[in-house]
């Protein structure tokens, strides 16, 4: 099956509640690979490639992690992959 990429822009109360490690745990479960930074305004950016189905499990589970008061909103690019990374990681 062909690897995909998607670009998300996570905002809401998502930085200091430990939002990047929980995206890096579900990430490394599924053999997803990328990485997660917090952004100055707030946000987070998530880069992650792998199986499509796969990526859409991610969503769901980071939806599902945060859902409430949490996540307000996630903008989601879809795009091929590049094969870049080799893990998923943490960026600061």
């Amino acid at each position: 099956m062909p690897h995909k990429r998607i670009h998300v822009f996570y905002s809401g109360y998502v930085q200091g509640v430990g939002f990047r490690y929980t995206v890096r745990r579900i990430a490394s479960g599924l053999d997803l690979q990328g990485w997660v930074r917090n952004l100055p305004d707030g946000k987070v950016e998530v880069v992650c490639e792998g199986e499509k189905e796969r990526l859409k499990d991610f969503l769901d589970k980071v939806r599902g992690e945060f859902s409430g008061s949490h996540l307000r909103d996630a903008q989601i690019s879809w795009g091929e992959a590049e094969g870049e990374f080799d893990s998923f990681e943490i960026r600061f």
